[in-house]
């Protein structure tokens, strides 16, 4: 049987959409880059002129949907975080699944990466924020090398699409990319929110009640069976929030929290590389999601997903990408926040 040729210059410029919109949050290049100083705010500005401004939506992952319910402990999760979200018992969960990108109304199929953030309230006042993507490793290792890659993909102003061979010549030169590359290549999308798995990619500390620590990731593992995205749904821009809708009608949706614990010598500052097979896997409970609302009045509107914001019993590991996430998710929500002010009823100028 034949097979289509493959449009390469296609496939690079859908691969730049993807990185970039994903590691466009995640950057901030704290005065490496000569000669003149980067930091959060400059990198959003570049992000900003490479794929353009709509107020009052993030800066990434702008298409979205509110959803709330509960994480349901099993309580095995104090085996490695004395965490009050880890005690048996339930925590109600503000969260938001979204695709990358700065368009709200970007077809859903324009890109394979998905995404959940979750906001546990938990009962002792305390808040655990976690954005998770649905590939296991990320594009790029450190923030220099996002300032890169983001370069790389400004789009052609002949042709609205990042050059090919700027692109060629930045995976060549940043052999990390390989992974992440691979997994999209062999992993087709699924067809919902719903059946798809999301993982945190970035390694945290964990302290046990007796002190102890121990480096973790964590994935929610969903309990509806994968199947791909359809030829049907790649011909409706808004088949997710429209699945997911239908779904729910039907009852909750559920995802299993798994954490994974790092071996002595597993990597912490390296989200481009997944621990070996075979580490210590521990399901904590059960993600139940219960209703879905428009994120324009959902209660996931005003929220800032930082993943630095943690309960005790969890911290941020030595991955510099996660103070790059903290920074530029402040500059995003800053921005937002700021333009749905100036557009309210209130404030109009006359």
């Amino acid at each position: 049987m034949n097979r289509p040729a493959i449009c390469v210059p296609c496939r690079l410029a859908a691969i730049a959409a993807v990185t970039a919109c994903a590691a466009a949050a995640f950057a901030w290049t704290a005065g490496w880059l000569s000669p003149r100083r980067l930091n959060a705010p400059h990198i959003v500005n570049t992000f900003e002129a490479n794929y353009g401004v709509h107020p009052g939506y993030r800066r990434n992952h702008a298409k979205g949907l509110c959803v709330e319910g509960q994480f349901e402990s099993n309580g095995n999760g104090t085996q490695v975080s004395r965490a009050a979200v880890f005690a048996a018992g339930d925590t109600p969960v503000i969260g938001r699944f979204a695709i990358p990108g700065s368009n709200p109304s970007a077809p859903d199929a324009s890109t394979p990466v998905r995404s959940m953030a979750l906001l546990f309230r938990l009962s002792d006042g305390e808040q655990w924020r976690t954005g998770m993507n649905s590939t296991p490793v990320f594009v790029v290792r450190t923030p220099k090398q996002f300032y890169r890659q983001l370069v790389a993909s400004k789009p052609d102003p002949a042709t609205g699409k990042p050059a090919p061979a700027k692109l060629d010549a930045f995976f060549r030169a940043n052999p990390e990319t390989l992974p992440f590359r691979q997994w999209l290549k062999a992993h087709p999308p699924g067809s919902s929110f719903a059946n798809t798995a999301f993982y945190g990619i970035n390694a945290f500390i964990a302290t046990d009640a007796h002190g102890n620590t121990h480096a973790v990731r964590w994935q929610m593992v969903p309990q509806t069976p994968f199947e791909p995205e359809t030829a049907a749904q790649k011909s409706d821009p808004d088949f997710l929030a429209g699945d997911l809708e239908a779904r729910l009608a039907q009852g909750p949706l559920r995802w299993h929290l798994v954490l994974t614990v790092a071996a002595p010598g597993d990597p912490t500052n390296d989200a481009t590389r997944q621990w070996p097979a075979g580490r210590e896997q521990i399901d904590a409970g059960t993600l139940v999601l219960r209703r879905a609302t428009p994120q324009r009045e959902g209660a996931c509107r005003d929220v800032n997903y930082d993943p630095t914001i943690l309960p005790d019993g969890l911290k941020p590991s030595d991955d510099p990408l996660l103070a790059a996430r903290s920074a530029a998710y402040s500059v995003s929500f800053n921005r937002r926040t700021r333009e749905e002010a100036a557009r309210s009823p209130g404030n109009a100028q006359p």
